[in-house]
């Protein structure tokens, strides 16, 4: 059995680079740990554990044992390194002046401790896996075997930095991605051996295919909208767009038409009236060289958005009409 552990520190919303590393490590491991570096204080971000515990829910990854606290488990930590001499082990310092442990002591005692037999991480960490070797064997433990994964890098070449735009999972969220379309780009990625250059693109066009594989009911309830505007919502590009659409729909701007539009709406009144269907109301109209912007307006008060047959669709007739008759 696979036991791998994800240990992010607790410095806010997690870097698609550590996602990268979570989603990684979730594929590999049978089972998995969720451990929170947090023995550098100062590094330390209040409500930090609470950002990333709510970034991994929301990609749906889930983990067996945890969250496991760093800070929590001092008293192992300290006598670890009296078996291994005290406070230094060849150059490395292993407690810091108050006591506590250092990164390096206290990932090896974990690893040992919780079972670790893969642990994955990026190539960042790479030179650290002799010392991390070495550390485990002088406690009397067989080393796991490390996995280094290339780094996600910005446009610029250089590591991808927290500033740039989706660099974070809270970033991406409040985009409107969907989880499903972050977590596929991860999982595309799989544990690659070098670096990658981020995909903004890619995720982009992948929460396109996330909102087409939404069911209606999946749909509404992440956009906060009622199951009839559906039609109007998959056409969006990302859920703040799919948001955006239902806004049009449920809270028009009121406009005043002049008497140019009068025909078109006039002739939309009567099919809409007749029970014709949307998609043959807008086939009539543009048969007829209606004015689909005038009828648009009259709607939604806005002179883009969905589908216009789709807004025809997700408003009840009186509706629709009572609009018509306003912009008149």
């Amino acid at each position: 059995m696979k036991r791998v552990r994800f240990a992010p520190s607790p410095t806010g919303s997690l870097h698609v680079g550590n996602a990268l590393s979570a989603v990684a490590n979730r594929q590999l491991g049978d089972w998995m740990l969720l451990r929170i570096d947090d023995t550098d204080a100062a590094r330390n971000v209040p409500g930090g554990e609470d950002a990333l515990i709510r970034d991994l829910e929301w990609l749906g990854l889930a983990w067996d044992e945890g969250p496991v606290r760093q800070s929590e488990r001092q008293d192992a930590y300290r006598a670890a390194a009296e078996r291994l001499g005290g406070e230094r082990f060849g150059r490395i310092t292993l407690l810091r002046e108050d006591g506590t442990a250092t990164y390096h002591l206290a990932s090896v005692v974990d690893d040992i401790e919780f079972g670790i037999t893969h642990v994955v991480r990026g190539n960042d960490h790479r030179a650290n896996e002799p010392l991390h070797r070495e550390l485990t064997e002088a406690l009397g433990a067989k080393p796991p075997e490390y996995v280094h994964h290339g780094l996600i890098l910005g446009e610029h070449g250089g590591k991808l930095s927290k500033r740039e735009e989706g660099a974070t999972v809270a970033q991406l969220r409040e985009a409107g991605i969907p989880a499903e379309a972050v977590r596929s780009y991860l999982e595309e990625l799989g544990i690659p051996k070098h670096d990658v250059h981020y995909d903004l693109p890619r995720i982009r066009r992948l929460a396109v295919d996330a909102i087409a594989a939404m069911s209606d009911e999946e749909l509404a309830e992440s956009v906060g909208a009622p199951p009839e505007l559906v039609p109007a919502l998959r056409g969006a590009r990302d859920l703040s767009e799919a948001r955006e659409f239902a806004r049009l729909v449920l809270e028009p701007e009121p406009v005043s038409l002049d008497e140019e539009a009068r025909p078109t709406l006039e002739r939309f009144r009567e099919l809409r009236a007749n029970g014709a269907g949307p998609k043959e109301i807008v086939r009539e109209l543009k048969a007829v060289g209606g004015n689909l912007k005038a009828l648009r307006l009259a709607l939604t008060g806005r002179p883009r958005g969905p589908e216009l047959w789709t807004v025809i669709a997700a408003l009840p007739r009186e509706e629709a009409l009572r609009r018509v008759d306003a912009a008149l």
